[in-house]
């Protein structure tokens, strides 16, 4: 028999059943009469639609493992969503087998911004890790929250192009959050934490396996209105996201690339079986056509034909450009800054109205 509980304890109970989602706590709760009341006796269990594995649990959970968890929960600060709240993310809350809790650090708020999901491969190439963080920052700046999955390669270079702009984005871990994996994006984590969320279904004290990380996938895509692939080989882990993101009724994107490349060719296999083409940022934000983003774009557009005047280091990229189309590399000789971090402010430049991509790599100034 289950034992009153309070609500914390009841959903880092819940957090821990074996195989329990969603729509098994919804159940569970038309027997019990919600989280408030978790009395239930093993014969009223029998009658709720949930894994066997699930009933064990709930009938002699394990108080050793529960009472660490709240420590941590207590220690770390960390809030606990249950399914039925309304605080749990929207998007996320539609999707079939949705988590039943949710471990969170940083903004509530977050999970409730319209998100992209940006996924790829962890070992990318120079092109594909700047295009991440270029794109990213884009889009952070138009209005979306970036949802990625803090692995190193495209995960981490997408987080990093939102924060660079001052951006929201969201992390969500296949362990537990009382330790970051891989450890070397802990200070990204940290950051990440600030601004955005660090999420997850698993408690604390999950380690890394291969088994979480498609549960994660699922999560990323769900919270997401799409999903944008950047680099990846044919048996990437983000083309699980993106099939995740078919299935959950989202969309799906990919950057194409080299024909000679391996890493472009999981995203040509999408663009093959439906995925839509994406060149730059607006061929998703058209796509996705939330009200949001072209009020950003909008804004951004109206602040620079009233003056409003540019940072320091986008005002002499623009003397830099003048009126000649010109390239990344050249404009790495004209300005001295990083090709990487020009990528991204040519991209915001390009989505405020100021310059303007045109065929072989060159951008071109626009005049007021």
């Amino acid at each position: 028999m289950l034992l009153r509980m309070e609500a914390t304890k009841v959903r880092a109970m819940l957090a821990r059943t074996p195989g329990l989602t969603a729509e098994h706590v919804r159940a569970l709760f038309e027997v019990t009469g919600g989280e408030s009341s978790v009395e239930c006796p093993a014969h009223m269990l029998r009658g709720v639609r949930i894994p066997p594995a699930a009933r064990a649990f709930l009938a002699a959970p394990d108080e050793a493992e529960l009472l660490r968890d709240l420590r941590w929960i207590e220690s770390s600060g960390a809030k606990l969503l249950l399914c039925t709240d309304t605080a749990y993310p929207p998007m996320l809350a539609q999707t079939p087998g949705a988590p039943a809790v949710l471990f969170v650090l940083g903004s509530i708020e977050a999970l409730h911004s319209p998100q992209l999901a940006m996924v790829g491969s962890r070992n990318p190439t120079a092109a594909g890790r700047n295009t991440a963080r270029a794109f990213a920052a884009g889009f952070a700046r138009a209005g979306l929250t970036i949802t990625s999955g803090l692995a190193v390669g495209v995960d981490a270079a997408s987080h990093q192009g939102a924060l660079q702009v001052d951006g929201v984005t969201v992390a969500v871990f296949g362990t537990g959050l009382d330790a970051v994996y891989p450890s070397e994006n802990a200070s990204l984590a940290a950051r990440i934490r600030e601004s955005g969320a660090l999420i997850s279904e698993f408690p604390p004290r999950t380690e890394p396996s291969k088994r979480n990380f498609p549960r994660r996938n699922r999560i990323i895509s769900g919270l997401s209105h799409g999903t944008l692939v950047v680099e990846a080989t044919c048996r990437s882990g983000s083309l699980i996201t993106a099939r995740y993101a078919g299935e959950q009724g989202r969309d799906v994107f990919a950057i194409p690339g080299s024909i000679h490349s391996p890493l472009s060719r999981g995203c040509h296999k999408l663009i093959r079986e439906g995925a839509k083409l994406v060149e730059e940022p607006g061929d998703v934000l058209s796509e996705l056509q939330i009200p949001v983003h072209g009020q950003r774009v909008m804004a951004a557009r109206r602040r620079r034909k009233t003056g409003t005047p540019l940072d320091k280091e986008y005002e002499m990229l623009l003397d830099a450009l003048g009126f000649e189309p010109a390239t990344i590399d050249g404009l790495v000789e004209r300005t001295g800054l990083p090709s990487d971090s020009l990528a991204s402010m040519l991209l915001i430049l390009e989505l405020e109205g100021c310059v303007a991509a045109l065929p072989g790599g060159r951008y071109d100034r626009i005049p007021e």
